[in-house]
């Protein structure tokens, strides 16, 4: 048997040689690796930010009230093993092991249909759920939703779409209809769908499809949340979408724009409780309030603040979180991009914001990072803030944590690499 590293070993390799294949070359996989199917109620998830947070959501709520839940995300921030978690437990490395076995004995002989690396997770995934045999299961899809590897998946029981923003342009589209588009496409007949009404070009298009396909849709926009307080380390909110109603939920948050997420997460659990009676108002709310997500606003130190905010709607939503945490210091910040991201539109935000007095700038641990020379163009045309530039993230982390006094803030945005690679990093620090 392998072991857990060889299987990541492997599967981390899986870019260099195999591409993205059909969603029919994928449907024969996963009916191989399924068999006669997997026995559970499940919920589709796309959209540009937001959907790890609303599996979370759903996650926690449908525990809450007793269920056992699978659940496939994407991406990870520390080990490939959080992609693939049943009841809030990340698959243990034996598990995966096995699961990595199984997916390898029913590839395909030819090498040019081996599995992509999202792809091969994802068959890894559904045959350890088929062992397993969760009620419920939440898949988020990767970056698009039509073409998706997930959207094999014939009938789920509820589809939810997070908000729609600019990202992947490369694969989905130059415009938000385009990019609507590929995400409605995991939509389908008879099955009911949620999803945030943040931008009208691309709610025209999601509420298009859902009028095409004759389907229940439940929208969330911005005039149905009202009564938002913030507290030091809360946030309770009151939910009215016309199909649901809830007054002041509560949520361990000081993410603003997690209040979005969870309400899309209630809707989709409300829909859900059609056929499970177990998933009453007690659940929803305990769900809520028992619901973590890393990276999204983690208070990762006293004062230090994670945030994967990694494209231009999530650095918005960043921003309005951090103007919601009262500073009696400097706000300082830690940032680090990937090159395919529209970084010089994200830097331009952060200043613009003119809430950071220093920022160090830093190159991510990955071939795909913003280079060094190109970082220091980028920031340096901005002279208002005080930045410094670093060659690796310890080093970034070590400048801001030794440079800030008792009363500032520490925020630490721009990538999920970045947000990963510095909550590796504090874990091996000393506590002391």
């Amino acid at each position: 048997m392998v072991t857990y590293e060889e299987a990541e070993r492997y599967i981390s390799g899986i870019p260099g040689f195999a591409a993205k294949h059909t969603p029919e070359d994928a449907k024969k996989l996963l009916n191989e690796i399924t068999q006669d199917g997997i026995d559970a109620r499940i919920i589709h998830v796309a959209g540009t930010n937001g959907k790890g947070s609303v599996c979370a959501y759903l996650r926690s709520i449908l525990m809450e009230a007793g269920a056992s839940v699978g659940m496939f995300i994407s991406p990870h921030l520390e080990t490939m093993r959080e992609r693939i978690s049943l009841d809030g437990r990340m698959i243990s490395g034996e598990d995966f092991a096995l699961a990595f076995e199984k997916v390898m004995k029913i590839l395909p002989p030819q090498r040019e249909r081996h599995p992509s690396f999202f792809e091969f997770l994802f068959l890894m995934a559904m045959s350890y759920f088929k062992e397993k045999k969760p009620e419920y299961i939440i898949l988020e899809t990767g970056m698009g939703g039509r073409l998706d590897a997930t959207n094999t998946i014939e009938k789920p029981d509820v589809c939810v779409i997070t908000e729609i923003g600019y990202d992947h342009m490369q694969y989905l589209g130059d415009t938000l209809e385009e990019i609507a588009e590929e995400k409605a496409g995991i939509m389908k007949r008879s099955v009911p769908v949620v999803f945030a009404d943040r931008h009208e070009q691309a709610t025209k298009v999601l509420r298009r499809r859902a009028r095409q396909l004759g389907i229940l849709s439940v929208i969330v926009g911005k005039d149905d949340i009202s009564a938002v307080n913030i507290g030091k380390k809360t946030i309770d909110f009151s939910l009215h979408t016309g199909y649901y109603n809830y007054v002041s939920l509560f949520l361990e948050t000081t993410a603003l724009y997690q209040v979005e997420n969870a309400s899309l997460a209630v809707c989709a659990a409300q829909i859900l409780s059609e056929a499970d009676g177990r998933i009453c108002e007690k659940a929803v709310r305990g769900g809520l309030r028992t619901a973590f997500w890393p990276g999204r606003m983690e208070e990762v130190l006293p004062g230090v603040y994670l945030d994967g905010a990694h494209n231009e709607d999530g650095i918005e939503a960043f921003l309005n979180s951090v103007r919601g945490i009262a500073c009696r210091g400097k706000r300082r910040l830690l940032f680090g991009a990937v090159a395919d991201k529209r970084y010089e539109s994200m830097v331009r935000q952060l200043v613009g914001s003119g809430l950071f007095a220093d920022v160090a700038v830093t190159v991510l641990a990955s071939q795909r990072s913003v280079s060094f020379d190109k970082l220091q163009e980028v920031w340096g045309q901005y002279n208002q803030i005080y930045c410094s530039y670093h060659k690796s993230a310890e080093e970034a982390v070590s400048r801001l944590l030794s440079d800030r006094e008792e009363a500032d803030l520490v925020y630490i945005a721009g990538s999920l690499y970045l947000a990963g690679q510095v909550k590796a990093l504090l874990r091996r620090m000393p506590d002391d």
